[in-house]
């Protein structure tokens, strides 16, 4: 495993992050995701990411059931705050005060620990003045509950204005958790360019497209049984953009340079993701245990740039790159 600093911070993480969205505490059972954690700590990856709204708090309870054990130094845990949890009250979802103090406190309990490595701000409230977040986010740093504060999906300008407050409050986001695929590249325009010279770096997730990228999937065919594009809690929904015969035709040709490289395409899709400088980790699930220890082997890759060329040629106009679908909604639901 190979470990990059997160933002203009001495703090590092593991170029693989394991997290449990769509899978602890609902696509899988509570032993089998133990099992997960326990390989991906095997195969040395240090980071977890989670959040209280993944199975409405259950996927934190699960992962911190799994990690009770380990060294608390030792490993990085990231967790979440935005989405509705609980009852989903008019008071228990965006980014104001109350919620996040109260999300918080939730979330340490349900992972076992005193503090999280890595709080963030799941996506941008746009109901909540950004300086009572953000003041919020300092005091909870203040009080040790979090070492450090990102984002998740805010736009070039949101990261300016947040990255801006939290400098006035004696404190700086380092990092930002995008969706970032050879399928996703809407953050390469804007985003990155400013978390660049802002000192941000980008955490990625659904960097295989939600398996896509993995190749399983062949146009004109059905979905595999027991794969992510079958599955009724979620993951079927969150595929679909992709499930057409005409990405999943690029995607096939994706196979003889994954071959070119000496690796699988799994492998290729997530040693992509990493050639991004501004990239410091690459989220990946695991439904299986045996998923991740081939999956790792991407850390550490380098692809040539006749590779890196061959993949453009390959996905084509199939990318999305469109920067406005970087964006957070604009209203709570």
């Amino acid at each position: 495993m190979e470990f990059r600093y997160l933002g203009n911070s001495g703090f590092k993480i593991s170029e693989i992050t394991f997290g449990n969205w769509l899978t602890h505490g609902s696509q899988v059972e509570n032993d089998v995701a133990t099992q997960c954690v326990r390989a991906a700590l095997d195969a040395g990856i240090s980071t977890f990411d989670t959040a209280d709204v993944y199975a409405n708090t259950v996927a934190e309870t699960v992962l911190g059931e799994a990690l009770k054990d380990e060294r608390r130094e030792s490993i990085e845990i990231f967790t979440k705050v935005f989405g509705g949890t609980g009852p989903k009250g008019h008071n228990d979802q965006g980014l104001s005060r109350k919620h996040i103090m109260e999300s918080i406190n939730g979330s340490l309990t349900r992972l076992q620990t005193d503090y999280v490595d890595l709080y963030q701000a799941h996506r941008f409230d746009f109901e909540t003045p950004l300086e009572e977040t953000m003041q919020a986010f300092a005091d909870i740093v203040r009080q040790g509950k979090a070492l450090y504060i990102g984002v998740s999906e805010w736009t070039a300008e949101q990261i300016r204005e947040g990255h801006a407050l939290s400098k006035e409050l004696g404190f700086q986001l380092i990092s930002n958790q995008p969706q970032y695929s050879m399928l996703w590249r809407v953050i390469e325009d804007q985003v990155v360019p400013a978390s660049e010279e802002l000192g941000l770096s980008q955490i990625v997730w659904s960097p295989m497209a939600q398996g896509v990228l993995s190749g399983k999937y062949l146009p004109g065919q059905p979905a595999p049984e027991g794969s992510r594009a079958t599955d009724d809690k979620g993951g079927a929904t969150m595929i679909s953009r992709w499930m057409k015969d005409d990405v999943l035709d690029g995607v096939q040709k994706l196979k003889p340079i994954a071959d070119e490289a000496g690796l699988t395409m799994p492998q290729l899709a997530i040693a992509w993701v990493l050639q991004n400088k501004n990239v410091a980790s690459a989220i990946m699930g695991a439904s299986r245990p045996e998923q991740i220890a081939g999956n790792v082997a991407a850390a550490g890759v380098t692809l040539d740039q006749g590779i890196m060329m061959k993949i453009d040629d390959a996905i084509g106009s199939l990318a999305e790159r469109d920067p406005a679908q970087t964006k957070s909604p604009a209203t709570r639901e």
